[in-house]
């Protein structure tokens, strides 16, 4: 009997199959290796000697780690989409494609002529290792996850690029109450839509599909996911009965065309095999010996508050809150800032029960001895807890950390806080939070990232702390997202680096990632003199030496650094010197009951995803939303130019004064139409067409055309676009203009005047990726608006060819269309000159939105605004502004028109008390890795605060509520 073996060698798992000559299974086996693949094949192995031995077998190895393996024994070796292709091609021949999700990796694979695959580069969103750390993040097994997920009700929107984000989506939605059943979905229909937009890049999924991997094997909710998003039914969704094993059962076949060997010949060569050495690039070490770690631990604990004993003290006490993303931490001080008590858990997706339960604790404790004369609360949970149990005060995390450090250093002119998932940085000037930075797009420098590998290679977080602290050669592996870094780390251990080096390496990475990727710092001083660090990663002495060392400088880390929250939430409370709380009393916690309910509020057109918390009493706190009409309340009408402008341009269709009898001309609501959708509306009703535009922005329009987005690394604004052209085919429009245009109108403020490459030439990419786009007529002509006299030749000569429109008509249409375009920049520009005097009139703070035309989509920027003006500020944006400066040149080449605005707007601001800027940023946006730093020299140089908000396809107002919470606690402390 011939016998077959195929051994797949996964980022996480292992495979082994034996085939008889028939193909029949006789033996398969799936288990994780924890960065141990040879040992684990070998061990599977020998489970079946007795099966095996004595016997000429013929064995391959696949696998995106087996080629190491194969190299290093002599054992023959097939790429793993042969293998897998093979087994498909002998099981399912009429198959279309195959998803496979494994470990780390996501691929898909085309059949149907030749064979094409797509896999994920550069990150692991959307694959098992995420769905692992979803998991550890609610606090459930992935199988608890899986039936969760079976019985959810709604879907929320949740970034899958990267375990980081999805985090910062699913914290506010378990923090303020919403069921862990739509979370356990929505993580699953992430993983889905992270597969279908970042590897089909444009190409169609269709006809008959086979999941394989062992997240489609195992997981039923996400299989759900998949057969619902891309509408399959049971003949065309293909999920093999070994569906976790087809690698190996692929490897297995390709077999057939290798030789023959003495099963235990390959089993001794596979165990002797030692993985060929490379050199490994090391540093040097943290600590030289004993004596040297006991003087950096002497340094560091004289940092501790006070000492007080709850079981024997008798008096007043402040207690103070952090309801983090991940963990709970409460602090009960006397009014020396002595420490009665302390807690720091995981808040296991529920902060509510946490709270009540060391409510009743400190109750119990305190017994008539003790009186809580104030309560303040701060982190993510604020509202809801502040809500819940009746505290006297919520304050923003920021000011909280400020609180706490200023306590332990009055100088302190810089902090930086390291959590599991986030990490915030922020400058202190005058006694103020001044610029605030954030971990935006990567969690590779946070405490869960050590985390992940401590724990996948068998260690407590300290223990695998504790052993890096004498590691004689560090592992340099420098600062790399999580994914990236696993890579790195296995390429360490195959190089021979032992665990203490690995983890010394770690901290040092994490460390590098902080300074480099996160705050962007040229020197240590940038950061500043006096330097406080916190956060429960600081905890660990290797990142507290690794980053003295990477700054040469001496930092200040409190013995209570996991705690500066809280810590400072019960100073603040302390601050407000009340004669009574208004806390939950204990008598009041014993009635104490709490529910949630998810509802979408119908009162516009955000559908904001509410969380109706109900607490005894009838109290109720709503979550979710980003005005106050859900709370019953009238929406607060302030003057806010986004919204002006967004309601001007939407009203730009119709016929306006024509007749509109040469047809419907359909204009995608998108992009540079923001800027220059005045002059298309005036210039094509003139010429008797009737304008359709696109319907508004919203996440079903994206997903709408989603299918044919080539790129993951796009902006969001620009995906968009791709929804509202089918929007448009849909709508039976006689033609589409949307045209290319290298260069904006030049306005005099710049070196140049460019659109951004994606701006300029996108009408050219969804030609070449929209099949849609074959049924109607599509004009991406190359236009030159900022000529005006040529454009007037060239338009009318391209007219008269397209639609034998008189050249005079055509010219006449442009003289008008140039007069509607500036007359709405100088509508703007005076609406702006008029909100501005309204603020002054009213003693009203002003800020000044930086972005892109486009950023006033309301689906792009969520509501930003509302929630902006909410907070009592008047809202107007850098195009109003940027006209009151003229030219000055730039540190950067300023060639792009509407960074220049931005430049000249902060400018402005600069010579303004009343005005503040913050800058929104899209997600993925090239231009403005370049912005980000003029603008905040621009405004730190004029003593402004810089903010920035991130956008993306994710509605997730939690981090800029932050940002703004902290830049009007700036603001005050400035008046002060």
């Amino acid at each position: 009997m011939s016998l077959r073996i195929g051994i797949d060698i996964g980022s996480t798992t292992v495979k082994v199959v034996v085939l008889d000559e028939d193909n029949k299974l006789l033996f398969r086996s799936y288990e994780r290796h924890y960065s141990k693949a040879r040992e684990r094949a070998c061990e599977t192995l020998n489970s079946i000697k007795e099966l095996l031995s004595g016997k000429d077998v013929k064995l391959v190895i696949t696998g995106s780690a087996g080629l190491g393996v194969a190299k290093a024994g002599g054992i023959d070796f097939v790429q793993e989409v042969y293998a897998t292709a093979a087994a498909v091609t002998q099981y399912y021949p009429d198959t279309d494609a195959v998803i496979e999700l494994g470990g780390e990796d996501a691929k898909i694979i085309f059949f149907g002529g030749a064979l094409e695959e797509r896999m994920n580069g550069s990150c692991a969103g959307g694959t098992g290792a995420f769905i692992d750390q979803m998991a550890t993040l609610m606090n459930v097994s992935v199988n608890e996850l899986d039936a969760l997920s079976l019985n959810h009700e709604k879907i929320y929107p949740i970034a899958s690029r990267c375990g980081v984000f999805a985090k910062s989506d699913i914290q506010p939605i378990l923090n303020q109450g919403g069921r862990k059943e739509d979370v356990a979905a929505s993580i699953f229909q992430a993983v889905v839509d992270q597969t279908v937009a970042g590897l089909t890049q444009g190409r169609e999924l269709k006809g008959k599909i086979v999941f394989l991997g062992g997240p489609l094997h195992f997981l039923m909710g996400l299989r759900a996911r998949f057969v619902e998003t891309l509408h399959l039914d049971g003949e065309h969704a293909v999920f093999p009965e070994d569906g976790d094993c087809f690698a190996g059962i692929g490897a297995a076949l390709c077999a057939a065309d290798y030789a023959y060997h003495p099963f235990d010949d390959l089993l001794r060569k596979l165990e002797e095999s030692v993985d060929a050495a490379n050199t490994v690039d090391t540093m040097p070490p943290l600590f030289t010996d004993e004596a040297d770690y006991a003087a950096f631990l002497a340094r560091h604990d004289a940092n501790h508050p006070p000492e007080a004993d709850i079981h024997t003290y008798a008096g007043d006490a402040y207690l103070g809150i952090d309801a983090g993303s991940t963990t709970t931490k409460v602090a009960l001080i006397a009014p020396d800032g002595g420490l009665l008590y302390t807690y720091y858990h995981s808040n296991q997706g529920n902060p509510v029960a946490i709270v009540l339960e060391q409510l009743k604790e400190i109750y119990r404790l305190c017994g008539g001895r003790v009186t809580i004369r104030g309560s303040a609360v701060t982190g993510y949970g604020e509202e809801l807890i502040k809500n819940a149990f009746s505290c006297d005060l919520g304050l923003v995390e920021t000011v909280a950390h400020f609180n706490a450090a200023a306590h332990f250093n009055p100088d302190v002119d810089f902090i930086i806080d390291i959590g599991g998932q986030d990490m915030k940085c922020f400058k202190i000037r005058n006694g103020a939070v001044d610029s605030i930075m954030l971990n935006e797009a990567c969690s590779s420098g946070c405490g869960s990232f050590i985390e992940t590998f401590a724990k996948a290679l068998g260690y407590t977080i300290a223990d695998f702390a504790k052993i890096g602290l004498f590691a004689p050669h560090p592992v340099n592996l420098g600062s790399r997202c999580t994914v990236f870094m696993n890579s790195s780390v296995k390429q360490a251990q195959k190089d021979g680096a032992g665990v203490e080096d690995i983890s010394a390496g770690l901290s040092i990475s994490i460390v590098k990632n902080a300074v480099y990727k996160v705050i962007r710092a040229a020197s240590a001083d940038d950061l500043g003199r006096h330097i406080v660090v916190q956060g429960g990663t600081f905890h660990n002495d290797a990142v507290l030496r690794a980053f003295e060392q990477e700054l040469g400088r001496n930092v200040t880390r409190p013995t209570i650094a996991g705690l500066m929250g809280a810590f400072g939430a019960a100073l603040a409370a302390r601050d407000l010197h009340l004669e009574k709380s208004t806390l939950l009393s204990e008598k009041a916690l014993k009635g104490f009951t709490h529910s949630a309910k998810p509802v979408t509020c119908g009162l516009c057109t955000n559908h904001c995803s509410l969380t109706v918390n109900q607490f005894d009493g009838g109290r109720k706190f709503i979550s979710g939303n980003r005005c106050s009409r859900p709370l019953g309340k009238e929406k607060v009408e302030l003057p806010d130019l986004m919204n002006y402008k967004y309601k001007k341009l939407r009203a730009l269709e119709g016929r306006g004064s024509g007749s509109g009898v040469r047809g419907r001309m359909g204009i995608p609501f998108g992009l540079n139409m923001y800027e220059n959708l005045p002059f298309w509306f005036e210039f094509f009703t003139r010429l008797n067409f009737e304008v359709v535009l696109s319907p508004e922005s919203t996440r079903k329009l994206y997903i709408k055309g989603q299918h044919t987005i080539p790129s993951d690394t796009v902006c969001y604004p620009a995906k968009l676009l791709h929804g509202h052209v089918e929007a448009l085919v849909e709508q039976g429009v006689d033609a589409i203009w949307y045209p290319c245009m290298s260069y904006n109108n030049d306005e005099g403020i710049g070196d140049n005047h460019f659109n951004c490459p994606v701006v300029a030439y996108y009408p050219e990419l969804l030609a070449a990726n929209m099949p849609v786009l074959k049924q109607t007529r599509y004009l991406d002509p190359y236009v030159g608006l900022w000529r005006r006299k040529d454009f007037e030749k060239r338009i009318a000569r391209m007219m008269e060819e397209e639609f034998s429109i008189p050249k005079k008509e055509t010219a006449a249409a442009v003289r008008a269309a140039y007069d509607a375009y500036d007359a709405y920049l100088a509508d703007i520009r005076a609406t702006g000159k008029q909100y501005v005097e309204y603020a002054r009139a009213n003693n009203m703070p002003i800020l000044v939105v930086c972005g892109r035309p486009y950023h006033i989509d309301p689906e792009i920027n969520h509501g930003i605004n509302d929630l902006i003006t909410s907070f009592g500020f008047v809202l107007v944006t850098e195009d109003a502004l940027s006209h009151l400066e003229g030219y000055e040149s730039r540190k950067v080449l300023n060639q792009w028109t509407f960074q220049s605005r931005m430049y000249n707007a902060a400018r402005y601001v600069c010579t303004q008390s009343d005005m503040q800027v913050v800058q929104l940023v899209s997600f993925g946006c090239g231009t403005d890795a370049i912005t980000t730093d003029e603008l905040r020299s621009i405004l730190e140089e004029g003593g402004k605060l810089y903010t920035q908000l991130k956008i993306d396809d994710i509605n997730n107002l939690g981090a800029v509520r932050i940002r703004i919470r902290s830049l009007m606690a700036a603001i005050d402390a400035r008046k002060r």
